[in-house]
C-alpha cells in the first residue's frame, strides 16, 4: 500500500506541473501574434522612348451597277492592285529616305471588300445602287527615335496615304518600368509603417508577409490625328506627355 500512494502521489505531482506549461502552450497558440498592417499605392510616370506608327493605303475600282452579274471588271481590279503596289514601293522608299531602316517598316496583308455607292435615280424614282471593290494594304512603322517622329509623318502625308490612324507611344524596356513600379509602392509602404511604429513608439520586427493589390499594368498610349495632321503646321510639334504605371503592395511587419 505505500509503493501504491508513492506513485499515485508521483503521478499527481507531475500532472500539477505539466497543467500550467500545455496551458501557456494553448494560450500562446490562441492568442495571434501581432503585426502592423499597412497598405500602399505609387505612381510612376515615364516619358516615352518608342512610338509606332499606323497608316492605310487604298485603292478603289469603277464603280459598277449591282445588278451586274459579271461581278466587276477583272481589268480594272487588277489595275486597282498594281496601283496601289506601286505606291506601297513607294511609300517604303519614302520613308527609308526619311531615314528609317526598312526591318522598323511592317506592311499588312492585302484585303479587298466590295463597297455600297448611291448612283443616279432611275426612271422609278428609285436611286440605282453600285458597287465597287476597295483594295486596302495597312503599314506600321516603329520609330526608336522620337525626334524622327516630325519628319516620317511628313513622309507619310507627302507619300499620300489615304489614312493616318494615330500614334502609339510604347517603352523599349516595359519590364524596368513595371519593376521600378513596383519598388516605389514597396518603399511607400516600408516608409508608413516606420512613421506609424514611430509615432505610437513600437519597434518593428521582420516583415511577416507581403503581396500585390494592384500589379503594375503598362498601358501605350495613343495619340489620333487624321491624316491632313500636318496642314498649317509645317513644323508641328508631337509630345508624347507621360505615361503612367500604377502599383499597390499589402505589408505586414511582426511587432517586437
Amino acid at each position: 500500500m505505500t509503493l501504491l500512494r508513492h506513485a499515485r502521489l508521483l503521478l499527481l505531482g507531475s500532472l500539477l506541473v505539466a497543467t500550467p506549461l500545455l496551458a501557456g502552450q494553448a494560450l500562446a497558440e490562441a492568442t495571434p501574434p501581432r503585426e502592423l498592417h499597412v497598405q500602399a499605392e505609387d505612381t510612376l510616370a515615364v516619358v516615352p522612348d518608342r512610338a509606332t506608327l499606323n497608316a492605310r493605303l487604298w485603292e478603289r475600282t469603277p464603280a459598277v451597277s449591282q445588278e451586274d452579274e459579271s461581278g466587276g471588271d477583272p481589268q480594272a481590279l487588277r489595275e486597282a492592285r498594281e496601283r496601289l503596289e506601286e505606291r506601297a514601293g513607294e511609300l517604303i522608299r519614302t520613308l527609308e529616305a526619311a531615314g528609317l531602316e526598312r526591318d522598323a517598316i511592317s506592311a499588312g496583308s492585302l484585303a479587298v471588300q466590295p463597297e455600297h455607292v448611291a448612283g443616279s435615280r432611275r426612271e422609278d424614282g428609285e436611286r440605282e445602287v453600285r458597287v465597287r471593290t476597295r483594295l486596302e494594304r495597312p503599314f506600321r512603322v516603329q520609330v526608336d527615335d522620337l525626334e524622327q517622329l516630325p519628319g516620317l509623318l511628313d513622309a507619310l502625308t507627302e507619300a499620300g496615304v489615304n489614312a493616318l490612324d494615330g500614334v502609339t507611344y510604347d517603352l523599349a524596356d516595359r519590364d524596368a518600368a513595371t519593376d521600378e513600379a513596383l519598388v516605389k509602392a514597396l518603399e511607400k509602404a516600408r516608409h508608413k509603417a516606420r512613421l506609424m511604429a514611430d509615432t505610437l513608439g513600437i519597434t518593428l520586427g521582420p516583415v511577416a508577409s507581403v503581396s500585390e493589390t494592384r500589379s503594375p499594368v503598362f498601358q501605350p498610349r495613343m495619340l489620333a490625328m487624321a491624316a491632313d495632321a500636318r496642314e498649317g503646321a509645317p513644323q508641328a510639334e508631337y509630345r508624347p506627355g507621360t505615361i503612367d504605371i500604377e502599383a499597390g503592395v499589402s505589408v505586414s511587419w511582426e511587432i517586437e
